[in-house]
């Protein structure tokens, strides 16, 4: 009888034999940072509704107690002490082995740019929450200087160019993505050799469909996440497990067919 062969293994030799590789990242990677997910048990959302309504654009334009409170919650230096993890710098050697092609994050998190991956290969396709942005004139700044405001007392913190709201430089519901994010996406998602998944449902649209334009395009996808996703039926490769452990093991194994430990 044939022996079954290892996924870790299997998706480690496709990855080495990949000239470039487009990763697209979901909450899943920064777990292990000690960022909760948005709708898990424990997550964001979860545990405080009130942030989910500060998520909301039309909610957050219209009522000025649910923008404090979301401005004191960030002031609280909720991000403060998230640090990138063995995840985010799996990835970081990727980009020095020269085969990102481009790292696409629905997360807000920051943590890529932390880890030390190039900005110009990094689509924020959500926004961050490490800058911010005025909604009337647009411009956008490192939100240390709004968070300095709020605890100096400003409730509400207003442009100081132009006098419109301020938020995070994150994309809430009703808000559409930044020009050019989701085209750059959808690109790479066609050009490199590989597409992989890691740490997202793949329900959130429109950013998943990278998938099926890589399906589209004849690439392969690879699929790394915990539990399983609404495009699993799409994927070359289904990975499950903690992605701190199987991240490093996919990305930093020979193409010898050499079966990597999973202990």
């Amino acid at each position: 009888m044939p022996e079954t062969p290892d996924p870790v293994a299997a998706a480690a030799t496709l990855l080495e034999g990949a000239g470039s590789v487009t990763v697209l990242t979901g909450a899943g990677i920064s777990t292990d940072s000690g960022i909760p997910d948005f709708r898990g048990p424990q997550g964001i959302w979860t545990l405080n509704p009130a942030a989910e309504k500060a998520s909301n654009l039309q909610v957050y334009l219209a009522d000025p107690e649910v923008r404090r409170a979301n401005w004191q919650v960030m002031a609280s230096g909720i991000w403060d002490n998230a640090r990138p993890n063995v995840g985010h710098e799996a990835l970081v050697d990727l980009e020095r082995s020269g085969r990102l092609h481009t790292l696409v994050t629905q997360n807000v998190d920051g943590l890529h740019l932390m880890a030390g991956t190039d900005p110009d290969r990094i689509v924020e396709v959500h926004g961050t929450v490490r800058r911010s942005m005025c909604l009337g004139c647009g411009v956008q700044a490192p939100i240390a200087g709004v968070l300095e405001r709020v605890q100096a007392g400003e409730e509400d913190p207003h442009c100081l160019d132009c006098g419109g709201l301020l938020k995070r430089a994150t994309v809430s519901f009703g808000q559409q993505l930044f020009p050019g994010d989701l085209d750059r996406a959808l690109l790479a998602a066609g050009e490199a050799d590989v597409l992989l998944t890691i740490g997202t449902t793949l329900g959130v649209g429109p950013v998943n469909l990278m998938v099926p334009e890589a399906v589209r395009a004849g690439r392969p996808v690879v699929v790394l996440n915990a539990e399983p996703t609404e495009m699993d039926d799409l994927a070359d490769m289904v990975l499950r497990g903690q992605i701190a452990d199987l991240l490093p093991q996919i990305l930093g194994a020979q193409a010898d067919g050499v079966r990597i430990p999973t202990e």
